[in-house]
């Protein structure tokens, strides 16, 4: 299919060539970068419903694909001066499986990238206390400036008289972009609820749209091929659909295991077999087309009904 899509699973389709390469040893994986993504939730009467945007169709990686608002460590974020509140950076970093300044890069990562993409902000001037409207004209050059990095988040909390809420976030998963893949990133997922007075906004350029949607309902989308999304998305969208608020999410994610997931390659006879350890429902046979040279892909274990979390 086009794109690598298959449902709504979403593959660069140079990665056959990229795993042949790789396995020959003309391929050096390159390290993968830091990265954090928020899964923001709001309840509704109806249940939780999570914050997703749409990477642009001209994106070069992931165009047209759901995702959650989240990027790239900036090497400024493990700035010691930053204004904390919550758990201590020994405890992130036991928790996440990193030193104390890497967690904290990690856990910044998270809190800026929230408020850089969707104008949501999860500071206060207190530790017990969180910002309400984060919009207007003086807000909005502050985000700029942090896009730009022209400004480093430790500086934008000193200049607010604000310290960053460590304690709203939960740790919820940890992916790693494949060995075979041109960009890598080691991302982890936190999860988080909207808080009290703020709204999400568009304000990412990678953006073509922004939705809140019901875990469930997003998860029935990609599995109709409607919706866009790589495996980590589907994957951590079918876990949250269990959960009736988002502070129940919030309360389950302690317990979740936060084990690296790692996509494998292996050749096979007719092809290459992709496989997500503990995630077999991305499984995936890519087999040379015989007639036009190019490859075709088989995913016997997607369902189309929804397949299991």
């Amino acid at each position: 299919m086009a794109n690598g899509q298959a449902n709504g699973q979403w593959y660069p389709p140079e990665w056959p060539d990229r795993i042949r390469a790789l396995a020959a040893g003309s391929l050096t994986p390159v390290t993968p970068r830091r990265a954090a993504t928020v899964m923001l939730l709001r309840d509704t009467a109806a249940g939780p419903v999570v914050h997703m945007l749409r990477r642009r169709a001209s994106m070069a990686f992931a165009g047209g694909a759901y995702a959650y608002p989240g990027g790239g460590v900036d090497p400024r974020d493990d700035d010691r001066d930053i204004g904390w509140a919550g758990p201590t950076r020994a405890w992130w970093a036991e928790r996440l499986g990193v030193d104390a300044a890497a967690a904290q890069a990690v856990v910044c990562a998270a809190v800026r990238e929230t408020y850089e993409e969707a104008g949501v902000l999860l500071a206060g001037p207190t530790a017990g206390s969180v910002v309400g409207d984060t919009t207007g004209p003086d807000w909005e050059a502050d985000r700029a400036a942090l896009v730009a990095r022209d400004l480093s988040f430790a500086e934008f909390l000193q200049r607010r008289g604000l310290v960053l809420r460590s304690d709203l976030l939960g740790a919820w998963a940890r992916w790693i972009t494949p060995e075979f893949e041109a960009r890598r990133y080691d991302t982890w997922f936190f999860v988080a609820a909207l808080p009290p007075g703020q709204r999400t906004r568009n304000a990412s350029t990678e953006a073509d749209r922004t939705v809140w949607i019901s875990p469930a309902d997003a998860a029935a989308g990609y599995d109709r091929g409607e919706l866009l999304m790589m495996p980590p998305t589907i994957a951590t969208l079918r876990q949250l659909s269990v959960y009736g608020s988002a502070a129940e999410a919030l309360a389950a994610a302690p317990g979740r295991d936060l084990t690296p997931v790692l996509a494998r390659a292996r050749l096979a006879d007719d092809g290459i077999v992709l496989s997500w350890p503990g995630h077999e429902e991305f499984t995936k046979r890519v087999r040379p087309a015989p007639a036009a040279g190019r490859t075709t892909e088989q995913n016997p274990t997607t369902q189309t009904g929804g397949a299991p979390a």
